[in-house]
């Protein structure tokens, strides 16, 4: 029987997925969103254009894959529409490649309305949510009175989406929110009906029926492993569970069926929204770092905040997920700085240390490690031998700390510019 192999953030999200698994899809037969909802953005970039995907997994552009949206994730049948007509126009045939899980679960209207309301009420505590009702359909979920895609096709079907919503609007009410919901709900309903046309299935088979017939499948995750609801810097976290045993949850897989487990992060930091960030820069080289890497949201347009590479939280990642492969994205970002810094230990209470801390809102200073910058466009380079030496030391400084090889390096955002060692 074949594995799943498993492709992570490592970081805080944004690290560059979507281009990665679009380079690695040609190996697997099918691709699968394990986590997350419509608030994660992978953007790919081939032959001069450029897509988002939110929901839909990233295989989708390679003819002939199955792609399936996991029973993890959660689903706005609105968004999911608008995503998948303007691939359906740009001549991507998704209703013959995509398959969707009966078991995940529905983002209503309400639970938008639930994400401004309860957002709007904590003030200065705001935790930066992208108010897509993420939050909201995972605590349905939580507490067993959530919608999923399979109830779309009962009997039953409105008189459970009454019953949902109606629970939402005692607590908005309670909330003093004011809102109209009724355009959004007309739109609703219309996406529900687009999205009974594609195949909805127990996803759990499917992919087990996949693996039992020797087809290789790639389970695609979103965000970071830094917002993982319990390793991440909690509060300022998302609602799933973003590591690599999500992937076992979220598709219906055991443990043991678990292949490669591919870790991509930045060559430095970023995070979007509020939350701890010990190495971030607030200064003149942070906001090169932010300019040269493009540093704003693929859904959102949010700013990112950015800092060097962290290797104290990256070790952390790498530990949780059981990383064997990293991917190293965006390193030509760095192109024309003199000194690179990256942080090896965190000083907090004046005690040294080389653990992710619990309380990720104490005061952390970061002790750094200085390299030698590379100064030379590392985009023309397309073997790793080519690579100048002070670029090179970098990356096996990387290794060596982490004890996993850095088997892929992005040099920019096209398909080519990707060296695999």
């Amino acid at each position: 029987m074949n594995k799943v192999d498993v492709i992570l953030g490592l970081q805080w999200g944004d690290e560059g997925k979507g281009k990665v698994v679009d380079v690695l899809t040609p190996r697997y037969q099918a691709v699968a969103r394990f986590q997350g909802g419509p608030n994660a953005g992978h953007t790919l970039e081939f032959n001069g254009e450029k897509y988002v995907l939110r929901s839909i997994p990233s295989g989708i552009f390679q003819g002939g894959k199955t792609n399936i949206i996991g029973n993890g994730v959660v689903l706005d049948p609105i968004l999911f529409r608008e995503e998948a007509t303007a691939l359906a126009k740009s001549g991507h045939d998704l209703k013959g490649r995509l398959q969707i899980s009966k078991k995940a679960h529905l983002i209503l209207p309400t639970h938008r309305m639930l994400d401004a309301a309860q957002e709007a009420a904590k003030g200065s505590a705001r935790i930066g949510t992208t108010g897509k009702g993420i939050g909201p359909t995972y605590t349905d979920k939580v507490s067993r009175t959530g919608m999923r895609v399979g109830d779309v096709l009962g009997p039953e079907f409105r008189a459970v989406y009454d019953r949902v919503k109606a629970r939402h609007e005692a607590t908005l009410r309670s909330l003093g929110y004011v809102y109209d919901i009724a355009e959004l709900e007309r739109q609703w309903f219309d996406a529900v009906e687009y999205l009974k046309e594609f195949r909805l299935i127990d996803s759990e088979y499917e992919i087990n029926r996949l693996l039992a017939e020797g087809q290789p499948v790639l389970a695609e995750g979103a965000q970071g492993t830094l917002l993982d609801i319990d390793f991440g810097s909690y509060p300022f976290v998302t609602s799933s569970n973003t590591v690599c045993a999500g992937a076992c949850t979220g598709l219906g897989i055991a443990p043991s069926r678990i292949g490669e487990v591919f870790g991509i992060f930045k060559a430095y930091c970023t995070r979007v929204g509020a939350g701890p960030f010990p190495t971030e820069l607030f200064d003149e080289t942070g906001a090169r770092l932010r300019d040269l890497g493009h540093e704003y949201g693929a859904v959102t347009g949010r700013e990112r905040r950015c800092g060097w590479l962290d290797m104290v939280a990256l070790k952390y990642a790498i530990m949780i997920d059981g990383v064997t492969q990293l991917i190293m994205m965006k390193s030509d970002v760095m192109n024309d700085f003199d000194t690179i810094r990256v942080a090896t230990a965190y000083e907090i209470g004046g005690e040294r240390t080389d653990r992710f801390p619990y309380a990720v809102d104490a005061p952390i200073v970061p002790v750094y490690k200085e390299f030698k910058g590379w100064k030379c466009d590392l985009r023309k380079f397309r073997r790793y031998e080519d690579f100048p030496a002070e670029f090179k030391a970098y990356v096996e400084f990387i290794e060596w700390e982490t004890g996993v090889p850095v088997r892929i390096i992005s040099v920019g955002p096209d398909r080519d510019e990707t060296i695999v060692r």
